[in-house]
């Protein structure tokens, strides 16, 4: 990538915002329209929805004027960058797309773009021990003027300010590491000197300075050094230097001339050039460290050993997800899998993410986020320590709050190809401290449908729904093996029937069938026949979660009493289709409340969406929900009887009972 643009605008970001057009310099507004400017800068030639904007401009916080404001920005925006523009014309730059804008500026209009795409040159230069990375690092590093978009406000500003900062950090150390290599060790002390100056908590500027001043021949300042930064940390922070220091300082104190430490000149293994000139401007401070090496992790479980189906399905999710990874910068791949209880999602996700996992060589990440575990699901700064350590971070050395792991895990990813599996998801809440930046790709999968993330964050969604029967008695074949199949396709097909199609009540059917060799498919589905006890036998002894009730009650507790009680009437009516005049019935004759519940049990997985106010419920929901039902006119019998008992006390009569309930 070029200079930044000279000819046309270019946007400075790395420092106080810039608009130029060719040398001049343009006055881009208040301080939030120069928000919008960054914004879109940082995005450009991708539309930016008017929702990402105000999320970006006011975070949580936004007025209710929120979007005559950004109007006004983009408005004024316009008149500075086409002055002459027509009302009705749609410009040349910032362009008016559905839902949004578009900045369209070639990315060497960018400084920051022009910047991150040095770094990550000089890095591959570097990790083939060329030479030239050494100047490449260097002409990274030039292009700062100060802080990145200083005084630009609000949360996108924030974020980005400390994604780049960090990434500006990883170019300095960078470059200090290559002129060491190259036998530089004066130019590396002064340069660490400086960096130190602005971060002295910065534990790898720490280490390379140590490194420069030992081969130096100065091994007593190295270990003066190393004392001086040990008690700087535990004065500061309470701690002790991370592994790589104090491995550092055992070497020096042994005496261990090994390459990367021993004193002299090292020959390069090319030409080193010009002595450099003045040191690039030190980053600005941010109180955490990173390891300076980094291997990828590959944190996935194993793949369901027997996977049948979906061939539609994985088709969709791997053109997303195998794209070139030469294609232009846009939005990373980001898919939700979403479906009902125990429909194979996590399944699904495992068999996509090893088939796609070649395009992914930085590393393969996995959090269980525990939405539908009974205590609760995992919060964003658990879930974003689970992936910090797993991204090599030590956890005493975890920033304590949530913004912080959450800059500082954005500022690890960047640049990386990586794939991420966020598994069993509760909400967007919880989900978008944990969403990398690009080139990396996401998998969600979650019971509920995420309707937040594909308005805001322009989510794929995949919904997965029961097996159609051929895949179903396939999965049953798959499990059991085909000589203890065979002769029995029609109880097979009779027990996927039972079973709903659902790949976690195959499974338990199979586990069943295995065993017990003395248990045939037509035993197990005369016991599967009665609709009474037939969630009883969907379940293992021994394992309580693994169990098809257990799945349903994890989304049954978290519906509102409103939905809950919808629920139980349509299984107390024992119909399997509704829609909002019939669930009116159930909601006091109000239709719009019905549709508001309906909506509720479909976004959960408990009813399937067959129309535009069409449902149906699934023969193993509908058996849950008559139980359900059961158990609530017997606490209502219950009740009932309590006053004739007298196991009520004085002034608790009969109707406060039931008001209760």
């Amino acid at each position: 990538m070029s200079e930044p643009s000279q000819q046309g605008f270019a946007v400075n970001l790395l420092g106080p915002l810039r608009l130029r057009m060719g040398h001049r310099e343009l006055t881009v507004g208040p301080p939030k329209q120069q928000a919008v400017l960054a914004l879109l800068a940082g995005h450009r030639g991708a539309v930016v929805s008017r929702a990402q904007i105000v999320d970006a401009l006011w975070g949580t916080e936004a007025p209710s004027s929120s979007a005559n404001a950004v109007h006004t920005y983009v408005a004024g925006l316009r008149r500075t960058l086409e002055p002459d523009r027509g009302s009705r014309d749609s410009g040349a730059f910032l362009v008016s797309r559905p839902g949004g804008y578009e900045l369209r500026l070639p990315a060497e209009a960018v400084d920051s773009a022009v910047f991150v795409d040095r770094y990550q040159g000089a890095r591959k230069l570097a990790a083939a021990g060329e030479a030239t990375a050494l100047d490449r690092f260097e002409s990274a590093l030039a292009l700062w003027r100060g802080e990145a978009l200083a005084g630009i406000p609000g949360p996108y500003a924030a974020l980005e300010r400390t994604r780049l900062r960090e990434l500006r950090y990883a170019a300095t150390e960078g470059w200090l590491a290559g002129l060491i290599d190259a036998g530089r060790y004066e130019a590396a002390i002064v340069a660490s000197a400086d960096a130190i100056a602005q971060e002295p908590l910065r534990e790898p500027l720490r280490r390379l300075s140590m490194v420069a001043l030992y081969r130096s021949g100065r091994a007593a300042h190295a270990i003066r050094a190393y004392d001086e930064t040990r008690a700087l940390l535990r004065e500061e922070l309470g701690i002790d230097p991370g592994p790589e220091l104090r491995e550092l300082h055992r070497r020096m104190l042994a005496g261990d001339l090994a390459d990367d430490l021993a004193p002299g000149p090292r020959p390069p293994r090319q030409s080193p050039g010009p002595t450099p000139g003045p040191t690039p401007a030190s980053p600005a401070p941010v109180r955490r460290s990173t390891p300076v090496r980094w291997s990828p992790p590959h944190q996935l479980p194993p793949a369901a050993r027997v996977f049948v189906g979906r061939d539609t399905e994985l088709r969709h999710a791997r053109g997303a997800l195998m794209a070139d990874p030469a294609r232009p910068e846009g939005p990373a791949p980001f898919l939700v899998i979403d479906g009902p209880a125990g429909v194979g999602k996590t399944a699904f996700a495992l068999q996509l993410a090893y088939t796609c996992a070649e395009f992914y060589p930085e590393g393969r990440l996995h959090v269980d986020l525990r939405g539908t575990h009974p205590a609760g699901p995992r919060s964003p700064g658990d879930a974003l320590a689970c992936l910090l350590t797993g991204l090599g971070i030590a956890a005493d050395r975890l920033p304590r709050d949530v913004e912080g792991r959450s800059a500082l895990y954005r500022g690890l990813m960047h640049g990386r190809r990586t794939l991420l599996l966020l598994d069993d998801a509760r909400d967007a809440e919880q989900l978008r401290p944990l969403l990398p930046p690009g080139p990396s790709a996401v998998l969600v999968t979650s019971r509920w449908l995420q309707r937040g993330l594909l308005a805001r964050e322009g989510a794929q969604r995949i919904g997965l729904s029961p097996l159609d029967r051929r895949a179903a008695v396939g999965l049953f074949t798959g499990l059991l093996g085909p000589e203890r199949c065979a002769g029995q396709s029609t109880e097979i097909a009779l027990l996927a029937d039972f079973c709903g199609r659902l790949p976690l009540a195959i499974r338990i059917a199979a586990g069943t069938l295995v065993a017990n060799p003395y248990l045939s498919p037509r035993d197990l589905a005369r016991r599967y026949a009665d609709p009474r006890t037939r969630l009883d036998h969907l379940s293992v002894d021994g394992d309580a979660a693994t169990s098809v009730r257990a799945a349903l009650d994890a989304s049954h507790r978290t519906l509102p009493p409103d939905a809950a009680r919808l629920l139980c009437a349509l299984g107390r009516s024992g119909t399997t289709t509704t829609g909002p005049s019939a669930a009116a019935v159930h909601t006091g004759g109000d239709t719009a409340a019905a549709c508001r519940q309906l909506d509720v049990l479909a976004d959960t997985g408990l009813l399937e969406r067959t129309g535009p106010d069409a449902y149906r419920l699934a023969e193993l929901v509908r058996i849950y929900a008559a139980e359900r039902a059961d158990e609530a006119d017997r606490a209502a019998m219950t009740l009932l009887s309590l006053p004739l008992r007298g196991e009520i006390g004085p002034g608790r009569g009969r109707p406060e009972a039931l008001a209760a309930r």
